[in-house]
């Protein structure tokens, strides 16, 4: 009868404890890119998670492009960081399509705004990224993203970026 008591708590308690695993969490992340054609990327984001690993990502976007320097002929000083450059912020939802033990993908379909130092600039940010977590919670990114740049110098970037995320409590 003890045995049966003992086994009927155990139960009782396993089902009323909430197991978190992951679920639920803040992260802060930084991510850097290089993209098509002759362009450099900086993403600091702020994501979170709800269930299975979906989660709504805010995130701050640099972008440089370099060319080549006329004098020259190859990439100088002034050419790489004073060429076309732009900046933006805004929100991206992230499914989760494949989950994986410690790793896991997700879309990320998302709108941003900002500026290129002259005028207004849109974004839609399409892409996929496969998130490897590590020790304490922390995770390494990689993924392939396409950016649609609505009034800017290029209308498409496509490109990898590959980055981590700290967990905030």
């Amino acid at each position: 009868m003890r045995k049966r008591f003992l086994l009927l708590l155990a139960l009782v308690l396993s089902l009323s404890v909430k197991v978190k695993a992951g679920d639920n969490e803040g992260r802060i992340g930084v991510g850097f890119g290089a993209l098509y054609k002759n362009g450099l990327d900086v993403t600091l984001s702020f994501e979170m998670e709800s269930s299975y690993h979906n989660c709504w990502e805010i995130f701050l976007n640099g972008y440089l492009k370099w060319d080549e320097c006329e004098t020259s002929g190859h990439v100088c000083k002034d050419s790489f960081w004073k060429n076309y450059r732009t900046w933006g912020g805004g929100v991206a939802w992230k499914p989760c399509i494949k989950r994986g033990k410690n790793n896991y993908g997700s879309l990320r379909i998302g709108g941003s705004v900002g500026s290129d130092l002259d005028e207004v600039i849109g974004g839609v940010h399409l892409g996929y990224e496969h998130n490897f977590r590590l020790n304490h919670g922390w995770q390494l990114y990689c993924g392939g993203k396409v950016d649609c740049i609505i009034n800017g110098e290029d209308l498409f970037r496509t490109g990898i970026v590959i980055g981590f995320k700290i967990p905030v409590k």
